[in-house]
């Protein structure tokens, strides 16, 4: 017997679902070694990649710093053709070592990995270091289509924004000094 997972797989498996077919998908689940999980079986699932799912199911770096803090930079940019609104922040230490990263995110699943992966890649990395970061690497990664690349080019923008916050807080604390 072939195994299932060749034979159906993508819309074929949402049709029997649909068709209440579970039963019968389950058992041959059992005979190939399949597992069906639950996102198997939704429609727009099915097109995003399975990097973007795992950050979307499971977000890194959820959260928010001080952003009166002056080690603390803040960049909110947003898409006014989608919606989709992005606040990344990051914290540098006295070396100019960024040591945290934290964001929230308003968009699709697309744009919530986009940030997510966003923080993952800055932590550790210099101030500058983090400003060679480039929405196409963001993208390759998580293997954007082109109509989702503006969220990544998002992510890119609030890394530049925050780590503009971050250095006119810089400049203001050396001149009160």
């Amino acid at each position: 017997m072939r195994c299932l997972h060749a034979v159906l797989t993508g819309a074929d498996c949402v049709a029997a679902a649909t068709k209440g077919r579970m039963a019968l998908l389950r058992s041959f689940s059992r005979t190939c070694h399949l597992r069906l999980k639950p996102r198997s079986l939704s429609v727009p699932a099915l097109s995003y990649h399975e990097k973007v799912l795992d950050h979307y199911e499971n977000p890194r770096n959820v959260g928010s710093l001080d952003k009166e803090d002056k080690q603390v930079g803040t960049g909110l940019v947003g898409a006014p053709a989608c919606g989709d609104v992005m606040k990344l922040q990051i914290k540098v230490d006295d070396n100019g070592k960024i040591v945290d990263a934290k964001f929230k995110t308003f968009g699709c699943g697309s744009a919530i990995a986009s940030s997510s992966l966003a923080t993952e890649w800055v932590k550790g990395k210099t101030v500058d270091e983090a400003l060679k970061l480039k929405n196409t690497d963001i993208a390759k990664e998580l293997r954007l289509p082109p109509v989702k690349l503006h969220c990544s080019m998002l992510a890119e923008d609030a890394i530049k924004a925050a780590l503009s916050d971050y250095k006119i807080k810089q400049q203001k604390v050396q001149e009160n000094n």
